[in-house]
């Protein structure tokens, strides 16, 4: 009971360690206290293993995503006792991941311990075979059902110095290492075995290093002036009717003042109407945005009556190139970005014809959007290459990585976060933004309904934000970036090689002590 309540706070905790506590520290010790729960022993059996892994995992996701139970309550239209059986739901689910690492790395383990002699091999053995599996649940938990990679151990070293190593070997890297620390801090703990404490402050040490060398990394000279525009629209609101345009009118005022920039940038669905019933108000943008030489990015929604879709689109108006003297609108123009990653029941419903009458949960406004195209190009909005990720897409290393282009200048998201109020959702998804800018090399824009929204340096490691809660502009500036990270070219697929050859490894170990 002691030790099940262990790995259920310990998972709890770990919400401390993200955004906006950030006491990452506190992840080693949490993770350590479930690897010792969760280790094989000569009683230990899968079951028991893999009950620790779900009790923390259902601790680590209960507390960490919170968040989702507040869109939940207040605008699925449940009540609370059945809002908070679906949290229960999704938390469980999510658990399974963590649960399934530590069951089965016991399972190829459990007579491992029986010889005290062998017991540090052995638990070197373990976590070979550990740290594998426990990836490739993560991997499992980022694509099963459309994916869910939030909360990722790698998220947790965002700012902390360890992220200097982010542009090498990205989120996924860093997941690894955090387990590598927990498991050397273990062995110090348990057995006072300080040698693999001091291996693996060598290596990281070494990449730290190394970091300035493997990414050539620099600001030019060439400035953005940018003005990113917060509305701080209610989303009771926002797609009232009878709210349409004084939400349109809210945006054109606030940047009316503000033109002398090279870019604006509006929320993700800024414009709460679909696109031909805003032809008009759009193709005054364009040339309101043209005569002040600029070039604006608004989030909308395009319904095409011809097949019945419905897309959640980023357009770009006013100037296309640096040296475009016209403006480019025009309904279904290219320079535009469908979201491909679609939020599940947010923005589509898995099989709706059952779960749409059951409540107005599965019924939200705006829920039936269908996804865009995996790879699409840039927009180019005056002169600037923008890698555009809208709201939930941040998320997805991979997606990002592979739609960044060469000349890329910089990655553009947009969100609405009003959905989750005054919790810590929104900040972890900022964080999750500073990650991705980190790993592509890429100055980051953030731009929100109500917060936060940001521009953030990946080499400065410095973040500029409005307040949250509140209608307000950030008029600031950016400097490109040049050159390219490792993490960009390459990925993940060196860490995949090395872990696979590391199970395998450890598996052939396995089967020969089996035979023995």
């Amino acid at each position: 009971m002691v030790t099940s309540t262990l790995s259920f706070l310990s998972g709890v905790l770990m919400t401390l360690s993200y955004a906006p506590y950030n006491l990452w520290p506190l992840a080693f010790i949490c993770i350590a206290t479930l690897l010792y729960n969760a280790k094989p022993t000569e009683t230990s059996t899968f079951k028991s293993s893999a009950k620790q892994g779900f009790l923390f995992g259902l601790g680590w996701f209960g507390a960490g995503i919170s968040w989702v139970h507040v869109a939940i309550a207040d605008f699925g239209g449940l009540p609370l006792i059945v809002s908070l059986i679906l949290m229960l739901i999704l938390c469980a689910y999510l658990a399974i991941y963590p649960a399934l690492a530590c069951g089965l790395s016991t399972k190829l383990l459990k007579k491992s311990l029986h010889n005290k002699e062998q017991s540090l091999n052995s638990c070197y053995l373990w976590f070979a075979c550990l740290l594998p599996l426990f990836i490739i649940m993560e991997a499992l938990r980022a694509t099963m059902l459309t994916g869910f990679p939030w909360l990722s151990l790698g998220y947790i070293l965002t700012d902390s110095p360890l992220n200097v190593l982010t542009p090498i070997i990205g989120e996924f890297g860093l997941s690894i290492i955090v387990l590598i620390i927990s498991f050397s801090l273990l062995l110090l703990i348990e057995k006072k075995h300080w040698q693999a404490l001091l291996a693996t402050t060598c290596v990281i040490a070494g990449l730290y290093f190394a970091a300035p060398l493997i990414n050539k990394l620099e600001h030019t000279e060439q400035e953005i002036k940018v003005l990113l525009v917060q509305g701080n629209i209610q989303q009771s609101l926002k797609w009232n009717p009878d709210q349409a345009w004084p939400t349109m009118q809210k945006y054109q005022d606030l940047t009316r003042k503000n033109w002398d920039v090279d870019l604006v940038v509006w929320p993700e669905a800024a414009i709460p109407e679909i696109e031909t019933y805003a032809y008009r108000f759009l193709s005054n943008l364009d040339n309101a945005a043209i005569f002040n030489d600029a070039a604006l990015i608004t989030g909308i929604v395009d319904y095409q009556r011809d097949t019945k879709t419905v897309f959640n689109n980023l357009i770009v108006v006013g100037k296309k190139d640096s040296d475009s003297t016209t403006g480019q609108y025009e309904y279904l123009h290219k320079n535009r970005y469908t979201k491909h990653k679609l939020l599940p029941i947010g923005e589509f419903v898995p099989f709706e014809d059952f779960l749409r009458p059951l409540a107005p949960l599965f019924n939200l406004a705006m829920s039936s959007f269908t996804p865009g195209e995996p790879i699409q190009k840039n927009l180019l909005a005056n002169g600037l290459h923008v890698l555009p990720a809208n709201c939930f897409e941040i998320v997805f290393s991979s997606y990002l990585r592979a739609n960044q282009q060469k000349n890329t200048d910089v990655l553009l998201t947009v969100s609405n976060d009003a959905w989750f109020g005054d919790s810590h959702g929104p900040h972890q998804h900022m964080q999750i933004a500073r990650m991705r800018s980190q790993e592509l090399g890429l100055p980051l824009l953030r731009v929100t309904n109500n917060g936060i929204t940001a521009v953030y340096d990946p080499l400065t490691d410095k973040q500029e934000s409005s307040k949250q809660f509140e209608t307000n502009v950030l008029k600031t500036q950016f400097n490109k970036i040049s050159g390219s990270t490792f993490y960009s070219k390459h990925g993940d697929t060196p860490l995949w090689i090395a872990l696979i050859t590391l199970f395998i490894s450890a598996l052939a170990i396995i089967l020969k002590r089996g035979r023995s």
